[in-house]
């Protein structure tokens, strides 16, 4: 029988603190369970705000929790290529669209059309998508794309949901509001999600679900954050010809008011806390897994 694969997948915009000690501590202690593999990829295709010093600090805190992976590491910044090839696979069905409207124009739109009642969110809370680009003529589009005019590459997500029924995926966590099993997904509350920018030939959704088919990600391990999100990453996986996943969401480590730890968690930082003289297995009792 294959081994399982499990993934950490942190990005180098920040050091790490207990939130994605507690992440890979689940993928590592899973990987050792049931005899799998650990793999470790660097999430840097936000050029502006990745930094060389962030992803060796990830390195070298992992170490110190005592974790290994398999080498090499998958850094996203060097297989733009592979998620170039997916966006033209769903752009050759027809499911792709130049946007051109800036984030501020996006808040006009919204806040015009909130006039007539509230604009429908996505599960994070951000407001869908309002524009009308999907109906600009296909010569309209191509002059401003060589105009040289900024555009986000958004999926027709009505268009995508037409071309697949019974979406679902096998949920093995227990602690995201009691949904276990095979849980529908409902991928159309995200609206016309973004898949590339001029400047990147990717986004979040659509460079993981290529990294996790081309590595053989078996069983994804990660916060509940992104538990709505895998009904986007479950369409593109189902669009793409991409196996499926099992997928287990786990609790978050939030700070004193509930509120999910950020990268600028000094209190919470794992370089601070190794300053403090907290050991691995202090971290480990931190999260709840001593």
């Amino acid at each position: 029988m294959t081994p399982p694969v499990f993934r950490f997948a942190p990005s180098p915009n920040g050091h790490l603190h207990l939130g994605h000690a507690f992440s890979a501590l689940l993928n590592f202690d899973r990987a050792r369970e049931t005899g799998g593999r650990l793999l470790l990829r660097i999430e840097d295709i936000d050029a502006t705000r990745c930094r060389p010093e962030f992803e060796a600090a990830i390195y070298e805190d992992l170490a110190w929790l005592g974790l290994d992976w398999e080498i090499p590491v998958r850094r996203q910044s060097e297989h733009l290529a592979d998620y170039r090839a997916a966006l033209d696979k769903l752009s050759a069905l027809g499911l792709v669209y130049p946007a051109f409207e800036s984030r501020a124009e996006i808040a006009k739109l919204v806040s015009a059309r909130e006039a007539d009642g509230p604009w429908p969110r996505d599960p994070d809370g951000a407001p869908l998508y309002p524009g009308n680009a999907k109906s600009r003529p296909a010569d309209e589009r191509a002059q401003l794309i060589a105009s040289g005019a900024p555009y986000a590459l958004r999926l027709d997500m009505a268009a995508a949901c037409r071309r697949v029924a019974g979406l679902a995926w096998n949920e093995l966590g227990e602690e995201v509001g009691g949904e276990r099993g095979i849980v529908p997904a409902r991928p159309e509350a995200w609206g016309d999600v973004i898949l590339a920018r001029k400047e990147t030939p990717t986004s979040y959704h659509l460079s993981v679900v290529v990294d996790d088919a081309l590595q053989g990600v078996s069983e994804i391990v990660r916060g509940q954050d992104l538990f709505h999100a895998t009904a986007v990453h479950r369409l593109l996986q189902v669009l793409l010809g991409l196996p499926e996943p099992a997928y287990r969401h786990h609790r978050l480590i939030c700070d004193g008011e509930r509120r999910k730890l950020s990268k600028s968690s000094r209190s919470t930082g794992l370089r601070a806390l190794r300053a403090a003289g907290i050991t691995p297995a202090g971290i480990r009792q931190l999260v709840g897994l001593g």
